[in-house]
Parts: C-alpha cells; structure tokens; sequence
C-alpha cells in the first residue's frame, strides 16, 4: 500500500510520522483528503481536530489550533503553534476543549490588560493637554 509521510512542527518540537495512509483535514473551504502522491498542495488550516490513517489501519487524531499544510513530494507537513496527538477521539476531545476554554481566558486577559492601558494612555494625554493650555 502507497504511504507518505507526515512532518508536524510547533515552537518547542517536530515530530515525523511515516507509513500514513491518508490524512483528513479542514480549511476555510471545507474538509479534505490525502494520500499518497497528491499532487503539490497548500492551504491554511482551521482550528479543530484532524485525523491520519496509519499503514496499520489505526485512525490517529491530531488536534491544533489552526496552521500550515503543505503537501509535496510525498511528505505533508504541518507547521503550527502547538498540537496534541492521541488514538482516543474523546479524550483528544476533552484535550482540545481545555486548550480552547484556556486561550479564551488568556485573550480576555489581553484584551481587559490593553483596554486598561488604553485608558491609563488616554488619561495622561488629556492630563498634559490640560496642563500645556494653562
């Protein structure tokens, strides 16, 4: 049976996985398939679980919060900030909702820390304002 290979890639680990039989993923356009000699193929990918056969018929899921596909030459590669990779579809699941819930904190955290800069900026412009027109 015809295989690729598969070369994930985040900011602290690469990992490369060979004997895959076909890949299934999603992008702004819906989802997708791979296998072995596809033709040169690239595209950015949505936040979500994905999912790769291996030779051994065993389903893997892979979870990351969106990234790069690029599939040429027999080797598809993936470059992302982070991802997770199991056998069990549930608990992938529950892995990748915990990531979800914990990067909506962190992005509300940003954004109250940057509304209270903003306002910090806007009150000593106004202050030195004031002063300059006495």
């Amino acid at each position: 049976m015809n295989t690729f290979s598969l070369q994930l890639y985040d900011a602290t680990q690469q990992q490369r996985i060979d004997h895959v039989i076909s890949f299934v993923g999603e992008d702004n356009n819906g989802s997708f398939g791979l296998q072995a000699h596809h033709a040169r193929f690239m595209t950015t990918l949505t936040f979500g679980l994905f999912r790769y056969r291996l030779q051994s018929e065993e389903w893997q899921y892979l979870a990351l919060p969106g990234g790069v596909l690029y599939f040429n030459n027999n080797e598809l590669s993936i470059s992302t900030q982070h991802f997770l990779i199991d056998n069990d579809f549930e608990r992938i699941s529950g892995q990748l909702q915990q990531q979800l819930l914990a990067e909506e904190e962190t992005l509300i955290m940003t954004r109250s820390s940057l509304q209270k800069m903003e306002q910090s900026m806007l009150s000593r412009l106004w202050k030195l304002q004031r002063n300059n027109s006495m």
